[in-house]
């Protein structure tokens, strides 16, 4: 056995158009940005208790866009991945019915937080306490929703094949409030 080239980098063992299927995989980068952007809103808010930074028009500007990336992705898993994968999978309806349930509770967070965000005043400490007493709450439900639907749908979508997910990314995989790839 030959050992391996270390001054080389690693080649994935991925080919580009295996990459462009493995929708689950990618799903679950989606899920990690989220994540990620959720806890640096959390880091911000607390920042803004804290009185070290964020004015509140910075905050504000934050968690709307955080809203509507994650407003944007679940959008798209339920006008696109979904139905594709009731019609592939139908043994995942009850499961695709579950995910989009939570998808309406995370929904009228958002809508919570929006109006909690707007009245955010540097002066007053207890509305940006409330905010992130609303981010806790969103933080828990998301991290059950995305642990939930990464166990139950993730093998689905990487068996997919959809000639209309290939050419660009499609709405749920997106990291951006408008629907374009980030990068």
């Amino acid at each position: 056995m030959e050992a391996p080239d270390h001054g080389k980098p690693m080649e994935s063992p991925i080919e580009p158009d295996d990459r462009v299927r493995a929708f689950g995989n990618q799903l679950i980068g989606v899920h990690l940005w989220l994540r990620e952007e959720l806890a640096r809103l959390r880091e911000d808010v607390d920042s803004h208790l804290d009185g070290h930074s964020e004015r509140p028009r910075e905050l504000r500007a934050h968690c709307l866009t955080f809203c509507s990336a994650l407003s944007r992705h679940h959008e798209g898993e339920d006008e696109g991945a979904f139905p594709v994968l009731a019609e592939r999978f139908p043994e995942l309806r009850p499961v695709l019915d579950e995910l989009r349930h939570d998808h309406q509770v995370v929904a009228d967070i958002l809508r919570r937080l929006e109006e909690l965000i707007g009245g955010v005043d540097a002066a007053d400490p207890a509305e940006a306490g409330r905010v992130r007493a609303e981010l806790d709450g969103l933080s828990a439900l998301l991290e059950s929703h995305f642990v939930y639907e990464e166990k139950r749908i993730v093998e689905a979508l990487n068996g997919l094949d959809v000639p209309g997910w290939s050419g660009s990314v499609p709405p749920f995989l997106s990291t951006t409030a408008d629907g374009e790839p980030s990068g």
